[in-house]
Order: C-alpha cells, then structure tokens, then sequence
C-alpha cells in the first residue's frame, strides 16, 4: 500500500491500465495513485500567495475590513482569514472564490484566474463555468472579440486623424515652399 495526502491510502496491487489524455502512462498503476499525482501536479500550479495578494490589495482600495467582506460575501471567518492571511493553502470551492470575488465588486472568476495564473476577467464579460460550457465560452469569445473590433475602431479612428494631420503638414509646407520662391524673386 502507498500513503497519499490527507492519510488516504492506496493499494499498488490493482493491475489497471491507466491512459490520461495526451498523457501515455508506461506503467501500470492504481487509478488512486495517478489521481493523485494529476491533483498534486494541479495544487502545486495554483498560486495561493496570488489570492492573497490580490484579497488584500483589493480590501484596501475598497476600505474594506475582514469582517465587512465577511458579510457580503457570506464565505466563513475562518476560510476568509486563511485565503487572506495565505495559511492553508488546500483547494476551495469554486463557489468560494466567486463569491469572494463578487463581494470584492470583481469579475466573479476572477480569483479563479488569479489561482491559475491567467488573465483575469473583466466586468461583464460572460462566464464561462468550464471548459464544457461551449456557450458559456461561445459568449466569452464574442465578448473579447466585440471588445478587439472596439479598438480596431479606435486605431482606424488614430490613423484617420493622423492622414488628417499629414494633410495639413504637407499643405504648409508646400505653403513655406511658394512663399520661400516669392521671396527670392
């Protein structure tokens, strides 16, 4: 038998085969076993000290205390003083972190994508609750997709302007030059 975390144990006897997408595994090991391993491989990628950070900067520039968040948030003192403090760092709820992140006036994913190291959503951008949500993410993709054509806009507005302003510079100048050849008649 082989100890895992949290004092769960697992028998290394079970001759199961275990293929994970993308991944071949060479040898025969318990389906316990490489769960485990995929989970310990997910804990380790997730950046607790991020939350953190992100928590208190957050209550700062709100002028929000623990207890404030607390109650709008509806997450326990315990689970709000660890996630603020960085002293337990073990997998939340996603329920958790949305709700901590709505009561911090954010995104509700965006403590999620602090957790992942990812781009952290803006307000009003659609949520997307996995990678199977195939609307939800359908929703996030025409959202930053009308937010690129927004800019584009804008830069087709710049270059406009700057056409404009090239116009005139070349106008003056052509200006300077008649009036340079008058004075030299």
């Amino acid at each position: 038998t082989t100890k895992r975390p949290h004092g769960h144990i697992a028998s290394s006897r079970l001759p199961l085969d275990i293929q994970a997408p993308g991944m071949a595994v060479k040898s025969r090991e318990p389906a316990l076993l490489f769960a485990a391993r995929a989970s310990a491989e997910e804990y380790v990628s997730e950046d607790w000290a991020a939350v953190a950070e992100a928590i208190s900067q957050r209550m700062t520039e709100l002028g929000v205390n623990q207890t404030e968040l607390i109650g709008r948030s509806q997450v326990s003192k315990a689970t709000v003083g660890e996630l603020y403090h960085n002293s337990a760092q073990r997998r939340r709820s996603a329920r958790t972190l949305q709700a901590l992140s709505i009561a911090l006036g954010w995104h509700p994913q965006h403590l999620a994508a602090v957790l992942k190291g990812q781009r952290a959503p803006g307000i009003g951008e659609p949520v997307s609750r996995s990678d199977d949500d195939v609307p939800g993410r359908l929703a996030a993709i025409e959202y930053r997709l009308a937010q690129m054509e927004t800019r584009l806009g804008d830069i087709g507005e710049l270059s406009d302007r700057i056409d404009e302003v090239k116009t005139t510079i070349e106008a003056m100048m052509r200006l300077m030059d008649s009036s340079q050849k008058i004075a030299r008649e």
